[in-house]
């Protein structure tokens, strides 16, 4: 099945990307928002493998912000 709390975060920041480029109607402020908190919660029930991928979900929704 996979970690639910990986997904979702993987879920969140692909959101975070489709505010930021207007395919989605949601302020990019509130999806960031919502990564964040998901990547957050991911990183604390994650393995290392998953950890690294969380860290590059977080390099990709910096950029989003910057």
């Amino acid at each position: 099945m996979g970690n639910r709390l990986f997904q979702e975060a993987r879920k969140a920041v692909a959101q975070a990307k489709q505010a930021k480029s207007g395919e989605i109607d949601m302020s990019v402020e509130r999806a960031v928002a919502i990564a964040k908190n998901a990547l957050s919660s991911a990183y604390a029930h994650s393995n290392t493998a998953e950890k690294a991928q969380l860290r590059q979900f977080q390099a990709e929704l910096d950029q989003i912000t910057q």
